[in-house]
Formats: structure tokens, sequence, C-alpha cells
């Protein structure tokens, strides 16, 4: 599989201070890739050296499998970028605005391009605007019209949908799907833990410019957790179930609420068949039973969490 991007010991000091600490990065061709970290944690710093706009202190970025140090212009031509902040020609209109940067990266039947990007961001009505009236949503929109221009093979957005509204949310995630579904990859710098969650398969946390994980969703769950819930519904909540359900080891807790029975349950393997069994063996009949799985918010927030307890016991242990 292809690397897209890929860091190997990338460091950036500023006067002693390290913002970013060896940090090894690996995105695969074709992926929606989640960077996450609170504020401080070093995301920007990190997106500024994929970006060659910063020099690291020591490491080196590879992007498509080159060293960024020895081919800086070619690569940047594949990188598309939209920033939180749009910083734009105000005087232009839309349409403007868009072709001078198709110009700049030579694209071919521009004005086609230009009015399909419009459509899909919904500012085709506006082509012939300036840009001092357009709103911060809007402008954040032609951003990633004008990242799509040139059809790059990477996408690099650095909260991408800051400033949208829910409309505009759902068409910036419904262009992003679009375009990785084209085999683009996608690299995702977030608050919006939700809107990553959404979209991202892989996620990467940083805090204090050192990574703490990355890995799918999937099994950073399995590993931040020793817990799962299940919640089941049941017709009737029988004592001869609860009592078969208290008994097994792997059922640490229970709570009830009317019909429904919520289970926290250890992560060794899938209980539900066993705890379907105990229950119609009871004379009990299950509607319906659910897994209730960690959300990225509550892995991001466990995950740093433990990260500054073992760095305050650090730092006690040295006075």
């Amino acid at each position: 599989m292809t690397k897209i991007i890929q860091t190997k010991n990338l460091t950036k000091e500023y006067d002693g201070f390290r913002a970013v600490d060896n940090l090894n990065l690996n995105i695969d061709a074709g992926e929606i890739y989640g960077f996450l970290g609170p504020n401080g944690a070093g995301k920007t710093t990190t997106i500024l050296m994929l970006l060659g706009i910063l020099k690291p202190t020591q490491g080196e970025v590879y992007l498509m499998e080159e060293p960024l140090s020895k081919n800086p212009l070619s690569l940047k031509k594949k990188i598309g970028v939209v920033s939180e902040t749009q910083h734009l020609y105000k005087e232009m209109t839309a349409g403007e605005y868009l072709r001078f940067f198709a110009e700049l990266y030579r694209v071919k039947n521009k004005e086609k391009r230009i009015d399909e990007l419009l459509t899909a961001v919904d500012l085709l009505d506006v082509k012939n605007k300036k840009l001092d009236a357009f709103s911060r949503g809007m402008q954040q929109k032609l951003g990633f019209a004008r990242a799509l221009l040139h059809e790059p093979e990477l996408l690099l957005l650095d909260e991408p949908v800051s400033g949208l509204d829910p409309a505009g949310i759902k068409q910036v995630r419904d262009l992003i799907e679009k375009e990785n579904r084209k085999g683009k990859t996608i690299f995702i710098s977030s608050h919006l833990l939700s809107e990553v969650e959404k979209l991202c398969k892989k996620v990467a946390i940083i805090n204090k410019g050192r990574l703490l994980a990355e890995d799918t969703m999937q099994n950073l769950r399995k590993k931040l957790t020793d817990f799962i819930q299940i919640e089941i519904e049941l017709v009737e909540i029988k004592k001869e179930i609860m009592d078969t359900l208290n008994s097994f080891n792997f059922v640490k807790e229970i709570q009830q609420e009317n019909k429904i029975l919520t289970l926290k349950v250890t992560t060794d393997k899938d209980h539900r068949a066993e705890i379907s069994a105990a229950i119609a063996r009871n004379g009990g009949v299950v509607l319906g039973i659910n897994i209730r799985e960690m959300s990225l918010e509550e892995a991001f927030v466990t995950i740093t969490q433990k990260n500054i307890s073992l760095l305050a016991s650090t730092e006690e242990a040295a006075q």
C-alpha cells in the first residue's frame, strides 16, 4: 500500500520548547484520516511542516513516498489545502478568484470545473458576487472549491467546516466522501469530533507534541476500555432473569429503566448470544439488543487524560 503521508521522527523546537516531538505518522493511499489533539498539542505546527511552510528541527516528511525536502514544488502541486480561515482577494468575484487559481494550476476546461465545484458547494448563484459580501461560511465553502480545482491526490483539511451551518457541514461532508470515492487521500484536523467520527476510519491523537495513539476507531475503543454497555429491551423483566444475569462473571453492573436493562460487560468476547439464551431460559422475550460503543469524543478524552496523568506523575517523581 502506498504511503501518501509518512513522518519519521518529525520534531520542531522553538527556543528549546518542543512543539512536535518525534512524531511518526503513517497514512495510506485512499484513507480519510483524522488528526486530533487539544489546543497547543502541536497539530498546526505538524500541518505546516507537512506543507513545507515550516522546516523541521529534525526528522523528515515523505509525501507520496518522496522526501518533501528533496522535491517540494512538485509534491505541493499534488496537495489541496483548506485552512480554518480563508484569506481572500475580496475585490474579486467568486468566479474571478477561482479562475485566478485555475490558471496558476493550468486547469483544463477551467470554466466547466469552476461551475462544477461552485454547484457542489451551493455557490453557483453567487459566482459573480464580490467576496467582500461573502459570509464566513460562504468563504469556507469557496476555499474548499479552490482546494479541489486541480484534482489533488491529497486533501489536507484544517478545521474544514469552521463557520458552516448544519446544511453547509453536510455539503462539505458529502464532497469529502465523494472525493475519497474517487481515490483521494484526505487528512482532517478538526475539533468537531462528531464529524471526524462520521468520516474517518483511522485517527491519530497527539498531546504536547507526542503521538498518543494511531489506530482505527474500533481498535482504539478496545484499547481504551475493558467494558462495553449492552442495552436490552424486554417484554417483561422477571426476577429470575435479573438473578441469572447477575450470576455471570462477565456482567459487572446492571441498571434497569422501565423494560430496558443496561449491562456493563467485559470485552474479552461477544457475550450477546449467552445473554440472550439466559433470558430465554428464564421465560424472557428480547425485543431489541444494542451495543453502545465508546464515541470518538470519549476515546479522545480518555486517552489525553491518561497521558496528562502520566506526565504529572513523572514530574512529581522528579521533584
